[in-house]
């Protein structure tokens, strides 16, 4: 099942399996969320919730008790119930259930708010710890943003000049090497090496967003102000790039496995509801 929102300029399409963006279409019904081919990726907005990235050996533990959670976590294969619709937003709830307490043994819900606003998507995310006790957590995006032209036409500018220093993986884990993303004149030309191995983690940022330019014209500027860190990604020759505002990211090789240990993690005390929130926008 899907719900689609729209204004005066843009159109944009929820599925409810994973409350997942899967469409934003302007009036000229361009697209600019990748086409979920896969081929290349069957994905194209997922929520990544509880965690983000992978834990070591997929596992972590809670007062000494383990309990195992995939890559991302479970919330972008779940099905969300629409709670609230107007024209232009729309609002998605995942509550814990039988299943979910299993893999994660805390009561929560977790919403998504999607808001059209002139040329901008926001999506925010509300959760909601319904638990006795404090509640780890880490929450990201990962969307795929479509380029219909060649890759090498695409190129990254960063809201500020900084150095772009960038964690590499290692079995999917953050590793402690390091390289610094090379810019031109503030601006880095897209090319598929770039990500031969795997994705681009930058921790921390002084920069709130990031535009791509489309033949050196503004394309699309995503807004992460709420998000410290951030994620960029693609496959070798897929047309879409991934611009992911995260909130925590993969576990070290050193991890203790303790969730509330773990780097970047957030924690929620009883009945205390966290609010983020990111934008798309189309320029």
């Amino acid at each position: 099942m899907n719900t689609t929102i729209s204004n005066s300029t843009l159109k944009a399409t929820i599925k409810h399996s994973g409350a997942e963006l899967s469409s934003l279409k302007d009036n000229l019904n361009k697209e600019y969320i990748w086409e979920g081919d896969s081929n290349f990726w069957g994905k194209h907005s997922p929520i990544l919730f509880p965690i983000v990235g992978t834990l070591k050996n997929n596992t972590y533990t809670i007062n000494k008790k383990e309990y195992h959670l995939p890559r991302h976590g479970f919330a972008r294969d779940m099905e969300f119930q629409l709670i609230d619709k107007t024209e232009n937003s729309a609002t998605f709830s995942l509550q814990s259930n039988e299943e979910t307490l299993k893999k994660y043994p805390f009561e929560f819900e977790l919403q998504l708010i999607y808001t059209l606003k002139e040329s901008a998507l926001d999506i925010e995310y509300k959760v909601i710890n319904k638990s006795e006790g404090k509640m780890p957590f880490s929450i990201g995006a990962h969307p795929a943003i479509a380029l219909p032209e060649s890759f090498e036409n695409y190129a990254f500018e960063f809201e500020k000049e900084e150095t772009l220093k960038y964690y590499l993986l290692e079995n999917d884990l953050i590793s402690n090497k390091t390289k610094v993303l090379e810019t031109n004149n503030n601006l880095i030309p897209l090319n598929y090496k770039l990500f031969e191995n795997d994705a681009l983690i930058f921790k921390t940022l002084e920069s709130n967003s990031l535009t791509i330019l489309e033949n050196s014209k503004p394309y699309i500027k995503v807004d992460f102000e709420d998000f410290p860190s951030l994620g960029l990604w693609t496959k070798d020759q897929a047309p879409f790039i991934c611009v992911e505002p995260w909130l925590g990211y993969s576990d070290t090789a050193e991890n203790s496995g303790d969730l509330f240990e773990k780097e970047g993690i957030l924690v929620l005390n009883t009945d205390q509801v966290f609010n983020s929130k990111f934008s798309i926008k189309i320029l």
